[in-house]
């Protein structure tokens, strides 16, 4: 996910394999992030800064899809459409069903499991497994959970929504994160599908953190 809010050419630079980074170190406010050749549900051809890279773990990402039916953790009616989020399991990613178009008016967080590690800082480096959804359209356009894999990256080079779902949160929690375009890609992430404008969602397991 190309998160950084650096300087552009610093950044495709950096950029080398794998899209929670395209979507987490790749871009910029300002820059279309045109290097970007992966689709919206392709985790091939993405982008992995140096400083964001999928990061072996005894844990993993559980890639199993979650069970059918039961009742989601957190559902948010939006400024449109609506939104339905379970986090992940031990044995199973987590299930975020959109009602398109769903958009938000302000970014909004939910933990959905609160974990009994530190607190992460707003500067930390964490570990996390994520699953991004447009709202636009319902479409998965990053998941570490499908790769299986972590990522590691420092949270003060993400977006502002990411830093925003993470931040001041326990290590071990399972949150959710409704973003705005703004707190996302003001300017979009074609390469990703993200369009200017789109509202963004994240399932988010906080794997570990260091300061």
């Amino acid at each position: 996910m190309n998160f950084s809010r650096g300087s552009s050419s610093v950044a495709i630079a950096a950029c080398a394999a794998s899209l929670v980074v395209t979507l987490a170190a790749c871009g910029s406010d300002t820059e279309d992030s045109s290097a970007s050749s992966s689709s919206s549900s392709t985790s091939s051809d993405v982008f992995t800064p140096p400083n964001l890279t999928e990061t072996a773990n005894e844990a993993g990402c559980p890639t199993a899809a979650p069970a059918e039916g039961g009742a989601p953790e957190w559902t948010l009616p939006g400024a449109t459409g609506s939104v339905d989020v379970t986090g992940s399991t031990d044995a199973a990613a987590p299930s975020v069903k959109v009602t398109a178009p769903f958009s938000v008016a302000e970014t909004q967080v939910q933990t959905l499991k609160p974990g009994d590690g530190p607190v992460v800082s707003d500067t930390a480096t964490v570990l996390v497994c994520y699953m991004g959804v447009n709202g636009r359209d319902g479409s998965v356009f990053d998941s570490s959970y499908e790769r299986g894999a972590p990522v590691d990256f420092p949270l003060d080079g993400v977006v502002t929504g990411f830093q925003k779902a993470i931040a001041g949160q326990k290590v071990g929690s399972t949150v959710a994160v409704a973003m705005t375009s703004a707190d996302g890609y003001p300017d979009g992430q074609p390469g990703a599908g993200i369009e200017p404008g789109d509202s963004l969602v994240f399932a988010i397991k906080i794997l570990d953190a260091s300061s």
